[in-house]
């Protein structure tokens, strides 16, 4: 049996607001690398006062061509494993950082759906890579959304996105 997790639009603004002002006490900068989020992680950080002091850009690099030009994801990459992948995501988080010079960079990547166009990756898979000084992790979801599928996931993935901001922080 699954647990059913239901993460509101309220709280991914919540989250952003979390996020902002743990970046702002650690005296922390953030950039983000987005794909199947479609800038909403950037929007939610940029809606919360004060969030100029640590957000440096963001990224929505929604075709391959975008994630191979701009944020330097390998052709090899996304033809051996495709846009929806740990590789990808860990390129597409190595990318921003590299551009934005920010102390935490994180990307997303995923299937928001409401269908899957790679074979093998439903609906609600998204990939998650996290950039610090230290290291750059990657991270994996699959969400079960039945009703309003894409945005539900789209908004799952911000919140996570954030989440990972905001431990990293706090962590640093």
């Amino acid at each position: 049996m699954r647990e059913e997790i239901y993460i509101t639009s309220e709280d991914a603004e919540n989250m952003a607001f979390k996020a902002v002002e743990m970046l702002k006490e650690k005296h922390l900068t953030c950039s983000t690398a987005e794909s199947c989020t479609g800038g909403l992680v950037a929007k939610l950080i940029t809606d919360v006062p004060g969030s100029s002091e640590v957000f440096h850009c963001g990224i929505v690099s929604y075709s391959n061509d975008i994630k191979e030009k701009i944020l330097g994801v390998k052709n090899e990459t996304l033809a051996e494993f495709g846009a929806v992948s740990e590789n990808t995501a860990y390129e597409m988080a190595e990318g921003v950082s590299e551009i934005s010079g920010a102390d935490i960079s994180v990307s997303v990547t995923g299937m928001a759906g409401p269908t899957s166009d790679e074979p093998g990756k439903p609906v609600g898979l998204i990939f998650f890579g996290v950039r610090t000084d230290k290291k750059t992790k990657t991270y994996r979801h699959q969400t079960f959304y039945e009703d309003s599928v894409r945005n539900s996931n789209r908004i799952f993935a911000s919140y996570t996105a954030l989440q990972y901001i905001f431990k990293e922080a706090e962590n640093f």
